[in-house]
């Protein structure tokens, strides 16, 4: 068994409720695997801050309903105890294309919360948000209940209950429903964790992250039923385990030595694309484009994922010696991948939400502003050209997150981007301006998309015998 943490919609406490259960469980040194349903990369980097384990995301939109179940299987068999985080509302989710499947009874909430709790068979922790509500929670609690028969809310959390009298209130409700009230969360005006432009500030940014997680542990210590909650989050035996979610391709080669952009501008990672490259045959060395002096030595390929290279902008511009560096290698012929923030930094400059302008690497052709709007939602790419990571013609899925824009616009594009739900065109993104370098706004997932890392590491490995 192993337990959903979902909410009535977004901004009701989901992630304050999974980290302090995951806290608790922690501080009774106990295993605990946690996943994170949908694309986002900032929750999972809490989660294993507190649990000392990668967080992995389930999300059929960029992988597969298969690979959901393998991914969730492999992992969860090796913990005593595992908890699933929602994404926004139990029920919100996208329309699927035909390739992808229905969401259920007409519903479009594919990659719903819910429908990740169907495919894995898990019930459900319902938080509901209570601080303007008395009686009319068990309205919304009944309609959660009754909506899908296939969804078992096995529970409420009842969060930001004002007063003793507020609580009799609200079970004096429930009570007809006969739904367990599994926690109950006062209102912890010093239980927040700040946020900007792109959600949560991440973990390496906070220095009071510390007191904020012995905060969430006396939570998770005092405020749930975990008589209750203990035999719903015990992780399944061994006879159910099933195949793992990822396949392992012996290199022929010796191992190939990729530079990971890893620091507090760089960190939007999917552990399972890190560990895909591994898997693959590939060494990963991790290094700062925010502190260190060059690229690290006798590599063959770069990595660099999406963060917030507008936010040290100005660090990252001061660092000539690494611009220089990336700037040599992928002129060189270094292949390299650049997603979102990795993109910007490969720009001529960024100009930050002030208006103060900070060069970066210079490889692309553009500039990358900062603006109030933000780009966000599923994408399905169709490839305009043979490229670094994919052939002419193929389609991917992924996700755009991000409040910047580039000017000029790429030219040539690397893809023709739709919405994922819509055959109409949005816009051409990416570069192809060099066949060693892949640079996109486009995050993506490799889980159920082998050929992708795989085509990578065989440019590196041609890069590496080809420079020697």
């Amino acid at each position: 068994m192993a337990l959903v943490i979902a909410g009535e919609r977004s901004g009701v406490g989901k992630t304050t409720v999974t980290l302090a259960l995951l806290a608790s469980l922690c501080h009774r040194s106990r295993q605990v695997q946690s996943f994170k349903v949908g694309p986002d990369y900032i929750d999972p980097m809490f989660h294993r801050h507190v649990t000392g384990r990668a967080c992995r995301n389930l999300d059929p939109v960029l992988t597969s309903e298969l690979y959901v179940k393998q991914c969730f299987i492999h992992h969860a068999q090796v913990s005593e105890y595992t908890l699933v985080e929602g994404v926004m509302g139990l029920f919100d989710g996208v329309t699927p294309p035909l390739s992808k499947g229905r969401g259920w009874g007409g519903v479009n909430d594919f990659a719903s919360t819910a429908h990740i709790a169907r495919l894995l068979d898990l019930p459900v922790v319902l938080v509901i948000d209570c601080s303007r509500l008395s009686g009319s929670v068990a309205a919304i609690a009944h309609g959660y209940c009754s909506f899908d028969q296939q969804v078992n809310i096995a529970g409420v959390v009842l969060n930001r209950v004002g007063s003793d009298r507020h609580l009799s209130l609200l079970k004096d409700a429930l009570e007809p429903l006969q739904l367990p009230i599994v926690g109950v969360l006062r209102r912890e005006e010093n239980i927040t964790i700040p946020d900007r432009h792109l959600g949560l500030v991440p973990t390496a940014e906070l220095p009071q992250l510390h007191a904020l997680i012995d905060r969430l542990t006396h939570l998770g210590n005092t405020c749930f039923d975990w008589e209750r909650l203990l035999p719903l989050l015990r992780t399944r035996g061994a006879g159910e385990q099933g195949r793992g979610c990822i396949s392992i391709f012996p290199s022929r080669h010796l191992p190939i030595r990729i530079a990971v952009a890893g620091d507090r501008a760089f960190n939007f990672y999917y552990q399972d694309n890190l560990d895909l490259l591994q898997q693959l045959g590939a060494e990963l060395v991790f290094w700062s484009p925010l502190e260190d002096a060059q690229l690290p030595q006798d590599i063959q390929g770069m990595y660099f994922g999406g963060g917030f290279p507008e936010v040290f902008a100005q660090q990252l511009a001061q660092n000539n010696s690494a611009r220089h560096a990336v700037k040599t290698a992928i002129l060189s012929g270094m292949p390299t991948i650049a997603e979102c923030g990795g993109l910007m930094y490969l720009c001529e400059q960024i100009v930050d939400f002030e208006g103060k302008s900070w060069s970066m690497v210079g490889v692309l052709p553009t500039t990358a502003l900062m603006d109030g709007r933000l780009t966000l939602g599923y994408r399905r790419a169709v490839a305009l050209e043979d490229s670094l990571l994919v052939r002419a013609g193929v389609t991917v899925y992924g996700h755009e997150f991000h409040r910047s824009r580039l000017m000029p616009n790429p030219n040539p594009p690397l893809f023709q981007t739709y919405r994922y739900d819509s055959e109409e065109s949005t816009t051409e993104e990416g570069w192809n301006l060099l066949p060693s370098l892949h640079a996109s706004y486009i995050h993506q997932h490799w889980g159920d998309t082998l050929d992708i890392p795989k085509r990578f590491l065989k440019q590196c490995c041609v890069f590496k015998f080809t420079s020697i």
